[in-house]
């Protein structure tokens, strides 16, 4: 029998000063049972960081033709293509080509540094594909803040990122970029 998804309830609050996006989002996140927290947790803060009307989850690990989270336009074009983790370069490249933008966000400390070693050649070439690295410990740092039931706080200004609550400590989301514009 296959182990189901757990799910897991998010209240994020947004206060994102550089793109004066302000916003409550009331988020219901599967975690699939081979994802860890910290996995679920960096796609909770992709979803804070590129937060709008109509970013969503999507199946992600579960389905190999969707990504972590997309944003499609009301012509069902996709917008944005967000994949977390150390995709290959076939995936990213079919990510180009479906969507206006792809991002991709390693979260892996070193071992990113490694993977992107081994992609660069190809990725480097598509022109709508960014791709940051968290800085070591971010990961594991955003992954301690997960609970069944959370309420969250994102504050983003001056290109800089911040996820906490009321009983975590803020993580600083700090990255560095691959490819592509810090923002």
């Amino acid at each position: 029998m296959a182990l189901k998804s757990t799910i897991y309830k998010a209240d994020l609050q947004i206060a994102d000063m550089d793109r004066h996006y302000y916003g409550d989002h009331s988020l219901t996140i599967a975690r699939h049972p081979s994802e860890t927290d910290e996995r679920m947790m960096v796609r909770v803060a992709a979803f804070g960081l590129f937060a709008s009307e109509r970013l969503e989850f999507c199946k992600g690990l579960s389905d190999t033709d969707e990504p972590d989270l997309w944003q499609k336009d009301l012509t069902g074009q996709i917008e944005t293509w967000i994949e977390i983790g150390q995709p290959d370069e076939r995936r990213i490249a079919k990510a180009s080509g479906r969507a206006d933008r792809v991002v991709v966000i390693a979260y892996a400390g070193r071992t990113s540094d490694i993977w992107w070693q081994g992609v660069k050649g190809k990725v480097e070439r598509l022109q709508n594909v960014t791709v940051w690295s968290l800085e070591e410990g971010v990961g594991e740092a955003l992954g301690r803040l997960a609970e069944r039931t959370m309420r969250l706080q994102m504050t983003v200004q001056d290109g800089e990122a911040s996820l906490g609550s009321a009983t975590v400590d803020p993580v600083m989301i700090r990255k560095g970029v691959f490819k592509g514009a810090a923002v």
